[in-house]
């Protein structure tokens, strides 16, 4: 942070303590806190949810021009996940949700290249999904962000270049056949600098390369409150081309329609954080569980070589306890265990 700054806080009430703390933190560097309370993780501005269930069709496909000039003017971002409840935002239809997905698009350019940092915030409702009391879900969350980031950025690059030498991935696994072309494209390394808690690297693998099945049958996923389980998405020619799911099938449909770019794959990503025991049903937290992967479907990363363009982001884990990857037809994580 730098004298005169001006942060975006994005949050619900429930991280007030947080919010309190980064702001004495920010008053300390003589930067300035520019707080947005709303109800809806990522919702594209406070209260946008409840908006959208009202408004004009033709109303959700733009946002307020003062609102595109203030983030405009913003230096920084800080995002900080606080749900109150785990089901919140699904009141909006998903053909609602996506046109407000693909309004809230045009901020992907007004903030490219600014700072920014994300965090979850241990609520009842998060703990109450992992099926444990907020004080058990407390301790993951400092288990999992209280690290050596130095050796763990250090241990991860190891992976990453290997990984930056290939070709193709493949990951298989019951029910889960997938390959993808990574020749060329850069890994970035999580290491708690962007994301908290970090523990992953990441690319864009090349477009128009994965084929093949995979099903996320034991992580459940969620986006703007919609419950997806039981996911099962086959791709050809870098699209998903057949997409199910036992749970959330609507929702799962609606978002592959939030535009041209939303079939394609936009991220692989290798989870690599043993400070997390076990799945909780927070995609922050799960996508970094070591002995996982995750692919994302929508927006790929420019900074990794990737080109697709879509308003949708949307991470879908895999745990390879029972499966494998392979560079260019060599085994270099089985079961979860790296064999390199």
């Amino acid at each position: 942070m730098q004298p005169g700054w001006q942060v975006a806080i994005s949050t619900t009430p429930l991280a007030r303590p947080l919010v309190a703390a980064l702001a004495a933190e920010l008053g300390r560097h003589g930067a300035y806190p520019i707080v947005r309370l709303g109800t809806v993780d990522l919702d594209v501005f406070p209260f946008a949810t409840e908006w959208a269930e009202h408004a004009p069709t033709e109303a959700l496909e733009q946002l307020p021009s003062a609102m595109t000039r203030s983030t405009e003017e913003l230096d920084a971002r800080v995002i900080v996940f606080a749900p109150e409840a785990i089901a919140a935002g699904s009141s909006l239809a998903p053909d609602r949700r996506m046109a407000l997905r693909r309004a809230g698009g045009v901020m992907r350019d007004v903030v490219a290249g600014k700072p920014w940092v994300s965090c979850p915030f241990p609520t009842e409702a998060l703990a109450g999904d992992a099926g444990i009391s907020l004080a058990e879900y407390t301790d993951v969350f400092f288990d999992a962000c209280l690290r050596d980031w130095d050796a763990e950025g250090e241990r991860m690059r190891r992976f990453a270049e290997r990984f930056e030498h290939a070709d193709e991935v493949r990951i298989v696994a019951p029910g889960t056949d997938v390959r993808m072309s990574v020749a060329a494209r850069t890994f970035v390394v999580d290491d708690a600098h962007v994301n908290m808690p970090g523990g992953e690297f990441f690319t864009s693998p090349v477009e128009g390369t994965a084929e093949g099945v995979i099903e996320f049958s034991e992580y459940a996923t969620a986006l703007h409150g919609h419950r997806c389980e039981g996911v099962r998405l086959r791709f050809e020619r870098g699209a998903v081309v057949e997409a199910s799911a036992r749970v959330g099938e609507e929702f799962l449909l609606a978002a592959l329609e939030t535009d041209e770019g939303a079939r394609n794959l936009g991220e692989l990503g290798i989870g690599c954080n043993e400070g997390i025991p076990k799945h909780v049903r927070q995609q922050w937290f799960d996508e970094k569980v070591a002995g996982t992967c995750h692919l994302a479907l929508g927006q790929g990363f420019e900074e990794c070589g990737g080109s697709n363009l879509s308003a949708l982001h949307w991470d879908l884990v895999k745990d390879l306890a029972a499966g494998r990857i392979e560079l260019d037809g060599e085994t270099v994580q089985a079961h979860g265990r790296w064999l390199i």
